[in-house]
């Protein structure tokens, strides 16, 4: 007997069926040690000795694959074939070895690129020994991430109130969406103008001309630039004629773009099919590990991180044969394409991701498949096919023609594009980022130098410049590509934890930079500007690079980081707060301050009129305050919004009466954000007010919207079981549904003003079923359906609204056609993943810390909060790390519903 250790429990499955009778396959779920979160762990003075401890959630898997190798010829680790993978067959051997279980057993380690029956009896018969140099370059990315994380993240803490913590990468990529912000912040546009022509040939076919010269010079893009200007250009043209003067016509060839990376897929899958690129991971994985597909489990991809772009021959020739058989063989070019990455620092290890058999159509498999998995497939197998295919062969022509005003000579031109043989176009394009000018893309009439041209209007178009836009994910991961940041394995997880630290935010497919963000920036530039440098940055994964290649050591490596960055800690330590204010004041200067459109002090005080506004922390984190404090106690939101709302900027923005009261319904700025204000309140009252839902814009509020939220609490409907009221409204912890005394916070979505009763009545049954308030009596303990790859059961449970499945806290609902008896473990697994990508996820509590006034207390309803921090940790934590842990707790930010 052989047995076979692999990562996962569909993988194991899998693999199971293809090997046979003769090996057991047992599965990891991921690592099995990690470093315990605490100081001490990684010790620079002990030559980087690093201290791991078995995950609690481990032991019990350990103990099987140690039970199970007792009487093996054997032990087999087959774990996935990069760093990571490599790292976690070691951590078993290693594990394996501290609890004696292993004798005179052989260990091999094996790798495939794909799960397919000839892929796996393949891999078994070319075994190796474990990577000691991929294992090497994991454990410096580990120590530094370690290093980086425990050392420089209780700084923030100290210097920085409201900040969460500091990422080796993780940093870097936030420094990228905060430049871009101040880039859009100080864009000023310019006016410019556009001058065209509709024409027609003696045929009657009419296109359209631009302006690009007068008088034997050149006329760019914005050298026209007032409307007067622009009225002489379309005047001369009204009563000039016009002829053609040339006509060039170039053929050109359009070549197909590679097949997958992990960052190319990323990209346009976000694009094209709008996931996330942790989403695209979740699914890739599954397409990779395996799916039934008529009875038979395979997978359908190649191993999905990757930074290659070249294939195996055999799937070459296998992309040949569809595409003469589907397309003819004018589409198959005369030799097989061979691709080589252009990314900087590119190990090009792998494969690049494409089907593991091209035969397979995405029509015949997506009955098997879930909607997202049918998507991702075929676009792995379009882009894969289209590769191999001829290249388009297009025509661009340029027509130039001259227009005569008298003794004046005016130049004009028309450009077009025509495909004269669609090639890879016919099956694949490639998305792009932001919109491009399509005017080549259309096609011209016919016409000759010399021929007279007729015209029929001339317009004149006003424009005016952009600023650059906001990384959308897809451009962000293409870019820290371009860069040198972070490896395939990495992109999905730092974009996930950006927007999980509330360093930013997602609106609209863009990542807009969050005030917390800034803060943390503009710190680390102003004291720790080397580490957050891009070059420093892509010139440390280069050097990780080449410990994976066995040319540096990884000790040496980091005693040269590590000598560097300690001394520039300790420089920091006895700064003060005064200190950091100062920097950040002066970095965040043009963001907190802009000029004000009447011309007066942006730093004066709008409430005294003679205090000065500067940069403060308190307890919930950066604000606004005046320099009179205690006797004036104007504060507002940390920055002007984008959009320059008179609200964010210290402002009231008046919204119209209530038809009602008569009274005057504002937008103000408070401490905790933007709030609305009905009236002035009566003398020793305060007036109503409510809070603004987060991800709400304050220039979207009209007063229809304003009056509605501050007519809440509202009721939604009587519950069906007690009758009594259930009620939404915002508290101090966002927007809720109340019933009895459960209270339950709305989730991504979800809007106050419009939640129904049935989505009311789930969540405040998912809320009782968690432990909220209000729960009495035990609930159903469920049937265990197996262990989660994250550790911890997965049960499935019987509840008052039906049947779902539970991991941790998180619940999702079973589909109606699936009995509880009959649910799987995979099944299960991917009801939750799906849970949590809907925002399904418990949102973990606030600790706040002790903060320098001013203080404001807020008065609104108190919801309970929502459910206390999911934790996943693989370690055993002293009552010291808990309370450390708070601190960085991934909580949304406190909200309040009053100033």
């Amino acid at each position: 007997m052989n047995v076979v250790v692999v990562e996962s429990p569909a993988k194991a499955k899998t693999i199971n069926k293809y090997l046979g009778p003769g090996y057991e396959v047992l599965a990891s779920f991921g690592h099995v040690r990690d470093l315990p979160a605490k100081n001490g762990s990684v010790d620079p003075d002990a030559d980087f000795r690093m201290i791991w401890e078995v995950d609690p959630k481990a032991q019990k898997r350990l103990s099987d694959i140690a039970r199970a190798i007792k009487g093996a010829d054997k032990l087999i680790l087959a774990t996935d074939p990069d760093r990571e993978g490599e790292a976690i067959s070691w951590h078993v051997l290693e594990a394996l070895r501290e609890k004696r279980a292993l004798k005179d057993q052989r260990i091999e380690r094996v790798v495939f690129n794909a799960i397919t029956k000839q892929a796996v009896t393949d891999a078994m018969k070319h075994p190796r020994e474990i990577d000691g140099a991929l294992v090497d370059a994991y454990l410096a990315r580990r120590a530094l991430d370690y290093l980086v994380g425990f050392t420089l993240s209780p700084v923030l803490w100290r210097k920085l109130p409201g900040a969460r913590s500091a990422g080796r990468v993780q940093s870097v990529a936030l420094r990228l969406v905060t430049e871009r912000e101040m880039e859009i912040e100080k864009f000023v546009p310019r006016e410019y103008w556009s001058i065209a022509a509709l024409l027609a040939t003696p045929r009657a076919e009419t296109f359209e001309a631009r302006l690009v010269g007068a008088d034997g010079k050149r006329i760019q893009r914005l050298d026209v630039g007032t409307g007067a200007e622009a009225e002489a250009f379309k005047k001369a043209l009204e009563t000039a004629t016009f002829s053609v003067a040339n006509v060039e016509a170039k053929p050109t060839k359009r070549h197909p773009p590679p097949p997958f990376t992990t960052s190319t897929l990323q990209q346009e899958a976000s694009r094209k099919l709008g996931l996330a690129p942790a989403q695209t991971m979740r699914v890739a994985q599954r397409l990779y590990e395996g799916v039934d597909i008529g009875g038979e489990t395979v997978g359908l991809i190649t191993y999905m991180r990757t930074d290659g772009v070249q294939i195996a021959d055999e799937a070459i020739t296998a992309a040949r044969r569809v595409i003469g058989s589907d397309y003819g063989d004018r589409y198959v070019p005369g030799a097989p394409r061979r691709y080589q990455v252009k990314a900087k620092n590119a190990q090009e290890a792998h494969e690049a991701i494409r089907p593991t058999d091209l035969a397979r159509r995405p029509r015949q498999v997506a009955k098997y498949l879930e909607s997202d998995q049918a998507r991702l497939y075929e676009l792995i197998w379009l882009r894969a096919l289209a590769s191999q295919m001829e290249s388009a062969e297009l025509e661009r022509t340029t027509v130039d023609i001259t227009a005569k005003v008298g003794p004046r000579v005016l130049d004009l031109r028309a450009t077009g594009t025509v495909v004269q043989f669609d090639g890879f176009l016919t099956l694949y394009q490639e998305g792009r980022d932001d919109g491009d000018d399509d005017e080549e893309s259309r096609r011209l009439p016919a016409m000759s130098a010399g021929e007279p041209l007729e015209r029929k209007s001339i317009t004149a178009d006003q424009h005016f410049t952009e600023p650059p836009p906001r990384y959308s994910e897809a451009s962000l991961v293409k870019r820290m590509e371009e860069l040198g940041i972070g490896r395939p394995s990495t992109y999905a997880a730092i974009l996930q934890v950006l927007q999980d630290r509330g360093y930013v935010r997602l609106e609209k497919r863009r990542l807009m930079a969050e005030d917390k963000g800034r803060l943390v920036i503009a710190f680390l530039e102003s004291f720790f500007a080397r580490y957050v440098e891009y070059d420093f940055t892509a010139s440390l994964e280069e050097q990780l690079d080449r410990v994976s290649n066995n040319e540096v050591d990884w000790r040496a490596l980091m005693r040269d980081f590590w000598a560097g960055f300690i001394g520039n800690v300790d420089d920091i330590k006895d700064l003060r707060i005064g200190q950091v204010l100062d920097a950040l004041d002066t970095v965040l200067a043009p963001h907190v301050f802009p000029a004000r459109a009447d011309g007066g002090d942006p730093r004066q005080c709008p409430t005294c009129g003679t205090g000065r506004l500067s940069i403060k922390l308190g307890r919930f984190g950066a604000f606004v305050g005046c320099s009179n404090y205690p006797e004036c106690r104007f504060t507002r939101q940390f920055a002007v919004n984008g959009d320059g709302d008179a609200a964010a900027s210290g402002g009231t923005r008046v919204l119209g009466k209530d038809p009602e009261s008569g009274l005057e319904v504002s937008l103000r700025a408070g401490r905790f954000g933007p709030y609305l204000q009905l009236g002035e309140g009566a003398e020793g009252e305060k007036p109503k007010r409510s809070s603004i839902p987060k991800g709400q814009s304050p220039s979207d509020i009209d007063l229809e919207r304003a009056l509605a939220l501050l007519s809440l609490p509202r009721q939604v409907g009587k519950h069906p079981e007690t009758g009594e009221p259930i009620m939404a409204g915002i508290g101090r912890f966002g927007p809720y549904v109340q019933h009895q005394k459960t209270y339950a916070s709305l989730e991504a979505g979800d809007d106050v003003l419009n939640i129904g009763l049935n989505r009311a009545v789930t969540l405040i049954a998912e809320k009782a079923l968690k432990g909220g308030r209000g729960r009495r009596g035990g609930g159903d303990p469920g049937r265990s359906l197996g262990d989660h790859p994250n550790g911890g059961a997965v049960v499935v449970k019987n509840g008052r609204y039906g049947a779902y499945v539970s991991h941790d806290g998180i619940n999702a609902t079973l589909p109606r056609d699936k009995a509880p008896d009959a649910i799987t473990l995979e099944e299960a697994l991917a009801l939750i993943e799906e849970r949590i990508v809907k925002g399904g996820g418990k949102r973990p509590a606030r600790k706040a810390a002790k903060t320098a006034k001013p203080k404001a207390k807020p008065k609104a309803a108190k919801p309970k909060s929502a459910a206390k921090p999911k934790t996943a940790a693989k370690t055993k934590s002293t009552p010291s790390v808990k309370k450390a842990k708070s601190k960085k707790s991934d909580s949304p930010p406190r909200k309040a519903a009053t100033n």
